[in-house]
């Protein structure tokens, strides 16, 4: 119990030091152990360039989420796995540049590896790209699990962020391995407060938001 309240303690002194708003937080700040790839950081996503609102590759999300989520990297690295963040709390700024990129439908630069099988024009009336979305409550994530001893990701059966029925989480046309490891990380976060969003296997909300508000400040 002494020890479980200098770890609280300790969290919201790690919160009140940051400059991020009040209830949230690094997630690295709490758990150097979990991995972060945050691809709108990059040119490595669907829009193929850097996503307007991310300076940095510090996830962030809310406090809340971030103890639910030290949960399940706990039990993770007890079989040697680690969680590995794609995206975290999403800044509307962004959603709006993915607004914007949709209806330029000229710039197909990705559409190879993230959707092939789909007009970009489809995109938004098939609800793959949205006005508002969880993201920027700060109590979502999209992730997957690494295997520690080869640090490579664990099979899934589709990049993330490709746009396609084969993302569905209940997608039957995949090896046993590749649904058995959709089931691990489904399992691992649904167990410790997270509800996975059907047609996304990488894409998880906490039950419990704590925000019902749609944030814009930027990731730096």
């Amino acid at each position: 119990m002494i020890l479980r309240s200098i770890y609280i303690i300790l969290l919201f002194f790690i919160c009140s030091c940051s400059d991020l708003p009040s209830g949230f937080i690094y997630i690295n700040d709490i758990d150097k152990t979990i991995q972060t790839d945050l691809r709108y950081s990059t040119k490595d996503n669907f829009t193929g360039r850097i996503v307007d609102g991310y300076k940095s590759n510090r996830a962030i999300i809310s406090y809340d989420a971030a103890k639910s989520l030290v949960q399940v990297q706990n039990e993770l690295r007890k079989r040697n796995l680690s969680l590995k963040i794609f995206d975290a709390y999403r800044p509307q700024r962004s959603v709006n540049y993915f607004i914007n990129w949709s209806k330029d439908l000229s710039d197909t630069i990705n559409k190879i590896i993230y959707y092939p099988k789909i007009n970009k024009s489809q995109l938004f009336p098939m609800g793959y790209i949205a006005e508002r979305s969880g993201h920027s409550r700060g109590s979502t994530v999209d992730l997957t699990i690494v295997n520690n001893k080869t640090n490579k990701e664990l099979d899934m059966g589709t990049p993330y962020d490709f746009f396609g029925p084969e993302s569905s989480t209940d997608f039957s046309n995949i090896t046993d391995k590749q649904r058995s490891n959709r089931i691990l990380l489904l399992e691992a976060m649904t167990k410790n407060g997270f509800k996975n969003y059907p047609k996304e296997w990488w894409h998880y909300t906490l039950e419990l938001e704590p925000f019902n508000h749609y944030f814009n400040f930027v990731i730096e």
